[in-house]
C-alpha cells in the first residue's frame, strides 16, 4: 500500500489538443508526487516498493445530463470524469492525509489545467485510509528499495 486507482471515462484517451490526457504521463506524476510526501518528522510517507498507480477507463459511461447543459453553453456535449481515490493503510496522522490529498490535488490541477478551462469535465481525489480484516501482501518489489 498505498494503491491508487484513477476510473476516467474512455474520452480522455486522446491527444490533449482533442481533450484528453497523457494517462501514462498523469500515473506517474501522481507516483512521484506519493512518493515526496513527508510525514511530520520528514520520513517518506510511502514505501517505493509499495506504491501503486493503477488507471482504468470506464467501458460504459453517463456523466450529468449527457451533454445538453454542455451544448446549450456552447462548451460541447463531450463530458469526462475522472475518478480517483488512494488507499493506504491505517495509522497515519490526520496531517498526513492532508499532506498526501494536497499532493494529489497539485498533479490534478497542473494536468487538467487545459481541460478545465476548456471542456466540461469532473475529477475527484479521495484519500482513504483502510480498516482492512484480512490483509495478505505478496511481493518481490520491496527488496528492490530496501538494499542498504
Amino acid at each position: 500500500m498505498p494503491h491508487l486507482v484513477v476510473l476516467y471515462t474512455p474520452n480522455l484517451d486522446r491527444p490533449a489538443a482533442r481533450g484528453g490526457v497523457d494517462m501514462g504521463g498523469l500515473c506517474r506524476a501522481l507516483a512521484d508526487a506519493m512518493l515526496a510526501v513527508r510525514d511530520e518528522q520528514d520520513r517518506q510517507v510511502f514505501p517505493t516498493g509499495g506504491t501503486r498507480v493503477l488507471a482504468y477507463p470506464a467501458t460504459h459511461f453517463s456523466v450529468a445530463d449527457g451533454g445538453e447543459a454542455g451544448k446549450a453553453a456552447g462548451l460541447g456535449e463531450d463530458y469526462a470524469f475522472v475518478y480517483m481515490n488512494v488507499r493506504m493503510a491505517r495509522g497515519r496522522s490526520a496531517i498526513v492525509h492532508q499532506r498526501v490529498g494536497e499532493a494529489l490535488n497539485a498533479v490534478v490541477k497542473e494536468r487538467f489545467a487545459e481541460q478545465l478551462a476548456r471542456r466540461p469535465i469532473g475529477i475527484t481525489v479521495q484519500v482513504d485510509e483502510g480498516d482492512e480484516v484480512f490483509d495478505a501482501k505478496n511481493s518481490s518489489l520491496h527488496p528492490l528499495f530496501n538494499r542498504p
